[in-house]
Order: structure tokens, then C-alpha cells, then sequence
């Protein structure tokens, strides 16, 4: 009961959260045969969405931003890029997540990473939450955000919540839950992450694996458990010993399939 109330709470505006937890709200109806068709109807099946593996080129598509309009694989144009979803605006997760994302712009900007963030609603609601979330972050959010109120985007990136049939809005299509996608310069999907619409992100861990991901690439090595810049990196199975210390120098060789080195921050 605990765990469904939070879901709701999280997935609805800032202002409907005080609402009595024993009052459904008209928008939140009981999960009947009825709202089970409904959510049918507003769900394309999923023949019709594209297989998002890592490493596949992540889905074009034009939207609408509180940028203007853009074409997503423009937007990305040479840069690293960070597409991740939110279930609707003034939700109270969402603004503390944005906020924080918005505050660390520059990090993201040395790494040479692009954010887009989606939410479930139109331009006028947008420009009026970023207000909000200006305010309570004390920050200046500069990235777009996706107006996807038909979920065009959401279901394009198969961004929806499916444990939860009571989770859509008055119209019956369902929310977003909260995803990120990590997306190259090649504009390949390199890596996904799904939360419940109850659980924020951790802007560290997204950070993080971004460094992972362009040290690999770069150094040609892959990075162990909480590993972060400046950590011994691992050997890749494929690379012999005697070519890895004249490539890397130092080797340390715990076991013949794991060896370190380190390649500085």
C-alpha cells in the first residue's frame, strides 16, 4: 500500500500531492477492465518500436523544446548526449532532479555532453515549472526540455511504466517513467538506466559512468566496481601482458584474466 501510494505521489503535480491518501483523485481511477482497455489504446504494441540495444543508433525524431524545435540527431550533432525522461511537470522528484543536473551543466560541458530532459506536458507548462525549479535549486536551467504530451517521444524510446496500471493521466495514456540514455557521438545508444517513477537519479552515477565510458574509449580499457578518474583501470582480456606494459607501462597481474594499470584522470 506504502509503495503504490509513493508511486502516485511522485507521478502527480506538486500541488495534488497534499491530497488525502484515502481520496483517489478522478485522474487516478481504480484499475478496472475498463482502464485496462484504455491504457491498451493509448500503448502501441510493440512491433512498433525499434530494438534499443546498446550499441544501436539511437531513434531520430523532431520535437518541440523550450529551445524551439528541434531534430534529435542535429541536436546531437558531435557531441556525447544525455536524453532522460520524467513522468509530468511539478512533480516533486522531477524539479529536484533538474535542478541538480542543471547545477552541474558545467561538468557535463568539460566532458563535451548535451542534455535533453522530456516531460509529459506542453511548452506553456514547461516555461512555468523551470521557474520553479530555478527558484527552489537556486540554479539557471539551460538545457531543452521535450514537450511529449502524446508520449510520441516515450514510447519511440519505450520510456513507459508497466507495473503500475494506474499510472497515466486524464486522457488514459500512460506516464513516463524515469530513464536515461547515455548516447555517443556516433549516436549510438552506449548505456540505459530505468527508475521507478518513485526513485530519483543520482547525478554522480550518470557523471561517472559518462568518465568510464570516454576512458574506455580513448584508453582502450574497461574500469572496475565504483571505479572513478584516477582509479586503476582493468587490462582487457584481449590485450597480452607484454603488449599492455608497453603500451600502459606498469601491469599489476592479480590474475592471468585480471590485471590492472592506470592511465591518470
Amino acid at each position: 500500500m506504502a509503495a503504490s501510494l509513493s508511486h502516485r505521489i511522485c507521478s502527480r503535480p506538486l500541488f495534488k500531492a497534499a491530497q488525502s491518501a484515502t481520496k483517489r483523485p478522478n485522474f487516478y481511477p481504480a484499475p478496472t477492465t475498463s482502464l485496462l482497455s484504455r491504457r491498451a489504446f493509448a500503448t502501441p504494441s510493440t512491433t512498433d518500436q525499434p530494438r534499443l540495444r546498446l550499441g544501436s543508433i539511437a531513434p531520430n525524431f523532431q520535437a518541440k523544446t523550450t529551445h524551439g524545435d528541434i531534430d534529435f540527431h542535429n541536436f546531437i550533432d558531435k557531441s556525447w548526449t544525455i536524453l532522460f525522461s520524467h513522468p509530468a511537470d511539478f512533480t516533486p522528484v522531477c524539479t529536484t532532479e533538474l535542478g541538480a543536473f542543471a547545477r552541474m551543466r558545467a561538468e557535463f560541458d568539460r566532458r563535451n555532453v548535451k542534455m535533453i530532459g522530456l516531460s509529459a506536458n506542453d511548452l506553456t507548462s514547461h516555461d512555468t515549472w523551470i521557474k520553479d525549479i530555478n527558484e527552489i535549486s537556486q540554479t539557471n536551467l539551460q538545457f531543452p526540455i521535450i514537450a511529449d504530451a502524446d508520449r510520441k517521444v516515450a514510447y519511440l524510446y519505450d520510456m513507459l511504466d508497466a507495473q503500475d496500471m494506474t499510472n497515466i493521466d486524464e486522457k488514459g495514456i500512460a506516464f513516463t517513467i524515469r530513464s536515461v540514455f547515455i548516447i555517443d557521438p556516433q549516436k549510438k545508444i552506449r548505456l540505459t538506466m530505468l527508475y521507478p517513477a518513485s526513485v530519483g537519479r543520482n547525478t554522480a552515477e550518470v557523471l561517472r559512468v559518462i568518465d568510464s565510458l570516454q576512458t574506455g574509449d580513448k584508453k582502450g580499457v574497461t574500469t572496475p566496481i565504483d571505479w572513478v578518474p584516477g582509479d586503476d583501470v582493468i587490462v582487457p582480456p584481449t590485450v597480452k601482458t607484454e603488449d599492455a606494459r608497453e603500451k600502459f607501462g606498469d601491469v599489476r597481474v592479480v590474475k592471468p584474466y585480471l590485471r590492472f594499470t592506470n592511465v591518470g584522470k
